[in-house]
């Protein structure tokens, strides 16, 4: 039987949550919380709590260290994401993969759609499944809209490494993990990436552990 939901109130737990200060507990995946649909964020926290969590995300995104987090990551089934990424790699993976710096985003109620039909695989993993990574083929351009924290209204293309960090952090909003959408063969872990996998692209891997790439 899976648990219950916890039914106090979201603010009260949300302070709760941040009370004990610094980063917080990330939850891994197999809690119901990570396979639910969040709630759409309409100011159940208020702007000072919300600028508290927001805080609160960032420094565990940081900490961990990710280049995106999502609130059920944390526990709470808020329809609420940040992302930032400085994007440290060699250029040869930052061309292949079309990653680039990007700036701190808080991302509320974010949805997303594809431009084009142009897909790309590549490794991918999660602070949410961790020690293992799998490739997973996404959209390579998707229109995103959403509001920051302050409630402007967020309307953006993205390409390349960061489309796909949009697409996997709206996914957990969704209840969605990227291993719904990888391909299985490729699970491998933290390890076996770094040593065998670690070019820019997954040509090699789909041809040693038998997947095919879009």
């Amino acid at each position: 039987m899976a648990p219950d939901r916890d039914h106090a109130p979201l603010a009260e737990r949300v302070e709760a949550l941040l009370a004990a200060g610094g980063p917080l507990p990330i939850v891994a995946a197999g809690r119901p919380v990570l396979r639910r649909a969040t709630e759409p964020y309409d100011g159940q926290l208020g702007p000072a709590l919300l600028a508290r969590f927001v805080e609160a995300l960032r420094l565990t995104m940081h900490a961990a260290p990710g280049v995106g987090l999502a609130a059920p990551q944390v526990g709470v089934e808020l329809r609420i994401a940040v992302l930032e990424d400085p994007a440290p790699v060699p250029e040869e993976i930052a061309v292949a993969r079309g990653r680039r710096p990007q700036p701190f985003r808080v991302l509320v109620n974010p949805s997303y759609e594809p431009v084009g039909t142009a897909r790309a695989a590549f490794f991918e993993g999660c602070l949410s499944v961790p020690g293992w990574q799998a490739v997973v083929a996404r959209h390579a351009e998707v229109r995103l809209r959403a509001e920051d924290e302050h409630g402007n209204p967020l309307d953006e293309v993205f390409t390349g490494w960061p489309a796909r960090i949009v697409q996997h952090e709206t996914d957990h909003l969704d209840g969605v993990l990227y291993v719904d959408r990888a391909d299985l063969r490729s699970l491998s872990t933290n390890e076996a990436v770094a040593a065998l996998w670690s070019q820019p692209s997954p040509e090699a891997a789909a041809e040693a552990l038998g997947f095919r790439l879009p």
